[in-house]
């Protein structure tokens, strides 16, 4: 398989990464394999078939990350903390001229994004979309359906219904970062921008559709939804929140890592994403449903990279998914991965 119309999966040999690389490979997409250590791209290479190229570069030798991303034609960054990551392979996607897609769930790291490459990726009219991923990517999507021809909302609530959740290594790491950079505080978006603040999460109770029904929820259990959606909707207030039994899984220190139940590597974990928009005393409602946070993530970002190559996109700089894709069209593009209900 030719690399010339190549993308790269920097972070590959992750457990995301490689749900990534598969996805990749099942449409026959070039793929180039790229992240930190030698000896396990070239075995993932090697098991994945004719064709993959193994390319590691340290994410702080910008030499080699050029290298790795040379006549590639995008990279999907699969590799955290984003918080350390994202910010050099962005860079090194500008210089290279191609467009970028990452799956980071760290809020900070995503604002960063946002806030450090805008004017640098607008220059080089070159996309950049954070947060291609379940948390950040999906809700935005979502969200992006439910306003239809809405421009702005009064509030917007994501709701996550996840029967446990199993984390792997890199999302406690991940975690474990955020928690630092934020000094143990909790954020919200609220008044129109992200709020830190020491108090507990409250509960509440939320109606997701059958079969999951009334469950109860921790209630500003903020994810990425709430950068990305602000970032092209005039709202004041977003909400993200957790079924608790899956945030208890995910602070359990000996909750095991997930477990493959098929032969696509899927977990048996399974979810639905519940999205409410409110504008003018008028609601809009989507949702999602599907198995495994990890395993949609790569055709949520593949689906992406698809259709940045097939130039089907509606932006350019740093935008979210909602921005950058046609929401709608992208959601029905994800059967039979995900299935979605969205308004007429």
């Amino acid at each position: 398989m030719s690399t010339a119309a190549a993308v790269v999966v920097y972070g590959a040999t992750g457990h995301t990464g490689r749900f990534i690389v598969a996805e990749l490979q099942r449409r026959g997409i070039a793929t180039i394999v790229s992240g930190r250590s030698a000896a396990p791209l070239a075995a993932l290479a090697a098991e994945t078939g004719a064709g993959v190229e193994a390319r590691p570069a340290a994410v702080d030798d910008p030499a080699a990350l050029d290298r790795a991303l040379a006549g590639a034609a995008a990279v999907i960054n699969a590799a955290g903390p984003f918080a350390v990551t994202a910010g050099p392979v962005v860079e090194a996607a500008l210089r290279a001229g191609i467009p970028y897609l990452d799956v980071a769930a760290e809020i900070e790291a995503n604002a960063s994004t946002f806030a450090d490459h805008a004017e640098a990726a607008r220059k080089a009219e070159t996309l950049v979309v954070p947060a291609m991923a379940f948390y950040g990517g999906l809700g935005d999507l979502l969200v992006t359906a439910a306003l239809g021809d809405w421009t702005a909302a009064d509030e917007v609530h994501v709701a996550y219904g996840l029967n446990g959740w199993h984390p792997t290594p890199g999302t406690r790491e991940a975690g474990r970062v955020s928690h630092e950079r934020r000094a143990g505080r909790r954020v919200r978006f609220t008044d129109g921008g992200l709020q830190y603040h020491d108090d507990r999460s409250p509960e509440q109770d939320w109606d997701f559709p059958e079969p999951l029904g009334r469950r109860t929820v921790l209630a500003e259990f903020s994810m990425a939804d709430i950068v990305t959606v602000p970032s092209h909707v005039d709202v004041p207030e977003v909400r993200t929140y957790m079924t608790l039994e899956a945030a208890r899984d995910l602070a359990a220190e000996d909750t095991p890592a997930p477990e493959a139940v098929d032969d696509l590597g899927r977990s048996d974990q399974t979810f639905v994403v519940d999205v409410l928009v409110r504008a003018g005393g008028v609601e809009r409602r989507a949702t999602a449903r599907g198995q495994d946070i990890y395993a949609i993530t790569a055709p949520l970002v593949v689906e992406a990279a698809q259709q940045v190559l097939a130039g089907n996109t509606r932006a350019t700089g740093v935008a979210s998914a909602g921005t950058a894709f046609h929401a709608a069209d992208f959601l029905r593009a994800l059967a039979p991965n995900l299935s979605v209900e969205l308004p007429n």
